[in-house]
């Protein structure tokens, strides 16, 4: 199996890159494309795991057949737990399982490419400045980021329009008068944002994106991570997401 594992990863740098890639396909496999995930994680079919990919791609595949693998092995048999438990409760265990496997694929890396404790350190700590895919996926990463800047729900006193796209600090006054007001209010939009995460990739929140809010889960997205462009959001009246789009009963 080609798990995307070049071996010139010599640096921490490089590692990094490799573990943001796959933690952002097991992210988008458990956010943006959930209802394609939970579809192929049928309970009939054999074991099978979930793969993120360093470019950003994610698989669901039966494990390797070599002993042993050349990387280590995502959890096993995640499908068969799937209509055994609340789908909710089910992507937040095999998002845990998800974590733990990046972890271990980037200690394997620096153990076999001979990392000493300073860069075993600098690694873990690159890590763990960014949110686990848990986190992620069940919102608490949000939630504590909230929490973090003691800031009211941006949500709930936005403008139509400021509901769909955060606010770039490139937008200029039309008119000089009431200029202090309106940088007041855009420094205060920048600070209300900055400590938001995407709900597709995960990342932090940057002036100079274009940024959507789904009116439904009240998350916020990367336009790039959604595929929505800021001429196509001024037509939508209510924006939903991936998830929350593709939402529908269980059996």
């Amino acid at each position: 199996m080609d798990l995307g594992a070049p071996y010139n990863l010599r640096t921490v740098e490089e590692v990094f890159r490799d573990l943001k890639g796959r933690r952002a396909a097991m992210i988008k496999a458990l956010t943006n494309d959930v209802e394609d995930f939970y579809q192929q994680c049928d309970p009939e079919k054999e074991n099978l795991c979930l793969y993120g990919y360093p470019n950003e791609q994610w698989e669901v595949t039966l494990p390797a057949e070599e002993v042993p693998p050349e990387l280590p092995e995502p959890a096993l048999g995640i499908n068969f737990a799937r209509d055994g438990m609340q789908e909710k409760d089910w992507l937040s265990l095999v998002a845990v399982h998800s974590d733990a496997w990046l972890l271990s694929v980037a200690f394997y890396f620096g153990a076999r490419f001979g990392f000493d404790t300073a860069d075993r350190k600098r690694l873990f700590n690159m890590i763990n400045d960014l949110p686990t895919i848990f986190e992620v996926v069940t919102g608490v990463a949000k939630k504590q980021q909230k929490e973090k800047s003691s800031i009211s729900n941006h949500s709930s006193s936005k403008s139509k329009s400021n509901s769909k796209v955060g606010k770039s600090s490139k937008s200029q006054p039309k008119e000089e008068e009431g200029l202090d007001d309106e940088d007041e209010d855009e420094d205060e939009d920048e600070d209300e944002h900055g400590e938001t995460l995407c709900g597709a990739c995960g990342e932090n929140y940057a002036s100079d994106e274009f940024w959507i809010c789904c009116d439904i889960c009240e998350k916020w997205f990367h336009g790039k991570c959604v595929k929505i462009t800021p001429a196509r959001a001024e037509h939508i009246k209510q924006y939903k997401c991936p998830s929350c789009s593709n939402k529908r009963a269980r059996p």
